[in-house]
């Protein structure tokens, strides 16, 4: 382990409480981080700080130590039901690592009082929760946050308890402002008092995040780390010690490829990024089936329960792989991972940086690898100008087995199979269609053949994106696929059952459609549209006549005018007005000239 260190503890302006320092003793950080040495003394000092610094630089350590110092040197104590400071972070797993955190530095210090709310969780259990234990300092995500504020009814007057608050930190804000918090954050910060000590933490600055900046921060200090050497003077984002690599595989080799490469380094801790929720669920079966040897684990942003347990096992294990979306991407610390795989690029270049950022943290070396399709080379270039991140190329390896067939022979005897790999599909062209660099990742030069062969799929969905194209590469199996049965019997007696039902149901309406075409009423109905037709052709006719007759007084008019006029009975000038006003006449008017030609005649 490299140490990137800005001196001892002991060496800050402002000294630490002995217990402090006790404690980070035992956790084996006997140095500060440059983050940490710039930061901790400003926010001791009331000031509040908007800090900018590489993934896995130790920016939780540099919020959660003033907030114990700046909680223990108040005047007052707190009471059970009063609350000092709130950490509010995106994800449900940052905030339970960082509540992990702040248990060891707030365990010497009983007054204080603890307590995380996030999702997944029953928000009732976390109100008597907290009027049982109270909660000196919240640990949140943004939802969960907001909600506790409306929870007056159950005997919980948030507002009320904190009027008291020192510190309010916002971890990883970027993120926060990314996954469409700005609403929850502007309703929270409502209720907060506006005397208070603000720290906002990232990795990279953006123009949401500088608004937020604006809006929650009093004349804040701007604390920017970046690398040393090479890092510094490029501004790389990436951690100096990490080891970036890219491979360039067709989209039908680069399953095979992914699983050799696993199969290879089966005693080194993994985390494999997929773009959605449905290619985890997936490659998470396929991978469970043709890696032996090793624990595989899934995590995605739709599981609700079982996401905190999954996440927290996989961090004791030595060895693993954890197979999952850019929901563990940001901030998460998990021990020792040894390789960071990308198997679908992010969605957009900063979640890059971070993805890669869960290996190489805090003075550890790291590798990560990204694998791109050949028309996407060019992302490579686009990271290293965009995101000031080099990479390296990995040459493709060899004598790699083709598991496709294995994988289309798990569809055809599990219909659970097959429609994942469905799902996964279609959530993966609809992904690439939303990519950010859509000049890069343009769904038009995707091989959808090829694709569909890299799915292992034993057919083409539909899709509005396919319609209308042919695909003379792909040769879908020959089997119907609405006979692949569950491999659970519980799930295909349910499927049997709704075909039953449908089939009835289809039946059903067949037939009343038949008895429909016979019915007396419609054949009533029928003459009834055709007797209307009839008077609708009859008044259409009597329409062109009434125009007719219009039409011949008209003429009859101007002519009886014409005999006036030679007769010299009217001018020219009344002559010509006469056959303007032509048919607009009153009744009485024109039978009078009528009768005066008539007797001139």
């Amino acid at each position: 382990m490299e140490h990137v260190t800005e001196g001892s503890w002991e060496s800050l302006p402002v000294p630490l409480h002995p217990q402090v320092l006790s404690v980070l003793r035992e956790l084996g950080f006997p140095y500060m981080t440059p983050v940490q040495s710039a930061t901790i003394p400003l926010f001791m000092k009331n000031k509040d700080v908007a800090a900018e610094a590489v993934t896995g630089s130790g920016k939780t350590l540099a919020f959660v130590i003033p907030i114990v110092e700046i909680l223990l040197r108040r005047e007052e104590k707190l009471k059970k039901s009063q609350v000092g400071a709130i950490i509010i972070t995106p994800t449900r797993e940052l905030a339970v690592q960082i509540e992990e955190v702040l248990s060891h530095f707030t365990k010497p210090f009983p007054q204080f009082s603890q307590i995380l709310w996030i999702g997944g969780r029953n928000p009732g259990e976390d109100v008597a929760r907290f009027k049982e234990l109270g909660g000196n300092i919240i640990v949140a995500t943004p939802g969960r946050l907001e909600d506790m504020f409306r929870r007056k009814a159950e005997g919980l007057d948030l507002a009320s308890c904190v009027r008291s608050l020192e510190v309010l930190v916002l971890d990883e804000a970027d993120r926060l402002l990314d996954m469409g918090f700005e609403t929850s954050i502007n309703t929270i910060l409502e209720f907060l008092p506006k005397q208070r000590r603000t720290g906002l933490f990232s990795a990279t600055q953006t123009q949401e995040v500088e608004n937020l900046v604006r809006a929650g921060l009093r004349n804040p200090v701007r604390i920017s780390v970046k690398e040393k050497g090479v890092a510094a003077s490029s501004t790389q984002k990436t951690p100096s010690r990490l080891e970036n690599h890219y491979m360039v595989c067709k989209a039908d080799e680069k399953f095979n490829q992914l699983v050799h490469f696993l199969r290879n380094h089966k005693q080194e801790k993994h985390l494999v990024f997929f773009s959605t929720c449905a290619c985890v669920e997936y490659y998470g079966k396929a991978l469970e089936a043709l890696v032996k040897g090793v624990k595989i684990m899934c995590i995605h942003g739709k599981m609700k329960y079982k996401r905190n347990k999954i996440f927290m096992e996989f961090r004791k294990l030595q060895s693993g792989i954890l197979v999952c979306t850019d929901v563990m991407a940001r901030g998460i610390d998990i021990p020792e991972v040894n390789w960071v795989l990308q198997y679908d690029p992010p969605s957009n270049a900063s979640a890059f940086v971070h993805r890669c950022g869960r290996t190489a943290r805090i003075g550890h070396g790291g590798s990560a690898l990204v694998f791109l399709l050949p028309m996407e080379e060019s992302y490579i270039s686009f990271l290293a100008i965009n995101q000031k991140c080099p990479l390296q190329e990995m040459k493709l390896q060899k004598n790699t087995a083709d598991l496709l067939p294995k994988l289309k022979a798990m569809a055809l005897a599990d219909r659970a199979m097959f429609e994942k790999g469905m799902k996964a599909f279609v959530s993966y062209v609809q992904a690439y269609a939303k990519h950010e660099c859509n000049l890069i990742f343009r769904l038009k030069d995707l091989d959808f053949a090829s694709l569909a062969r890299g799915f292992a799929l034993l057919r083409m969905p539909k899709m509005p994106e396919l319609r209308g194209k042919q695909f003379p590469d792909f040769v879908p199996v020959d089997v119907n696929t609405d006979t692949i049965p569950f491999k659970d019997k519980i799930r295909e007696k349910q499927r049997q059952k709704q075909l039953l039902e449908q089939q009835r149901k289809e039946k059903t309406e067949n037939d009343g459609r038949r008895k429909f075409i016979k019915n007396k009423a419609w054949s009533k109905q029928k003459a009834k549209k055709e007797k209307k037709k009839k008077l609708n052709e009859k008044r259409k006719r009597e329409e062109g006549s009434d125009v007719e007759d219009e039409d011949m007084e008209e003429l009859l008019n101007d002519t009886r005018l014409l005999k006036k006029l030679k007769k010299g009975k009217i001018t020219e000038e009344e002559f010509e007005k006469g056959l303007l006003t032509s048919g607009k006449r009153s009744t009485n008017k024109a039978d009078l000239q009528i009768s005066d030609v008539e007797d001139d005649c």
